[in-house]
């Protein structure tokens, strides 16, 4: 017997690989953002804890488990003079084309759960917008049952309503509900909501940093299917 009804994933870092997707489109972002200035770029990258040199993130980084508003606030702290609005919307937008690198090849591992009666979701920090844009882009959209961003209405993670809703639109005891991700931000989500709480190394966080609020901490998503009926 399976040991959950739905499961809840986090998107970048759990079911895109966070470097190979995110740390590339960064260095993009700040180029374009900074129109060339070696200077703006180096406050730009220091305010997001990101190294031009490696082009990837440091685990610090406040962009890594933040919202797009958040992320345009930090980059907008080295860009005097532009509207954080006007930060955000370019990161909703160029974020929508951002290089993916799915964490396993997503089609048939979602057919693989869908096939064990699993409602699927997905919730994310980043926007509504840039999730279907990604997971239609990776050609897997019409697999998941739910869809969230940190402005569906919702909220935001760590907090347990946008997990909730998942539940609710499911109906399905939270108890029931796994919530996989790679950061501190979904598990302490998933442990607020009741949930399971599933973490991956495929994003910034360590073991360490997660297997004190995971139920397990597994190398990627593909090990999931054989966890639950082990």
């Amino acid at each position: 017997m399976s040991r959950a009804d739905g499961i809840l994933f986090d998107k970048d870092g759990t079911l895109f690989d966070f470097h190979a997707t995110w740390s590339v489109w960064a260095h993009g972002v700040i180029a374009d953002l900074s129109e060339g200035s070696p200077d703006v770029m180096a406050r730009m990258a220091h305010e997001a804890h990101y190294d031009l040199v490696a082009r990837r993130f440091h685990p610090t980084s406040p962009i890594i488990a933040g919202t797009n508003r958040e992320a345009a606030e930090c980059l907008g702290r080295a860009l005097p003079g532009r509207a954080v609005d006007e930060i955000e919307d370019h990161l909703r937008l160029s974020a929508a084309t951002a290089p993916l690198a799915p964490a396993v090849p997503l089609a048939p591992y979602l057919e693989g759960l869908a096939a064990r009666g699993l409602r699927l979701g997905v919730m994310t920090n980043d926007t509504e917008y840039g999730a279907r844009a990604h997971l239609g882009k990776a050609g897997v959209l019409g697999h998941f049952d739910f869809i969230a961003g940190f402005d569906s209405g919702y909220g935001a993670k760590p907090a347990p309503g946008p997990l909730l809703a998942f539940a609710r639109a499911m109906a399905l005891e939270p108890a029931r509900v796994i919530m996989v991700g790679d950061s501190t931000h979904d598990l302490m989500a998933g442990r607020a909501a009741g949930m399971q709480c599933v973490g991956v190394l495929t994003g910034t966080a360590s073991r360490a940093d997660l297997e004190s609020l995971a139920d397990i901490v597994l190398p990627d998503i593909g090990h999931i299917p054989a966890w639950l009926t082990a």
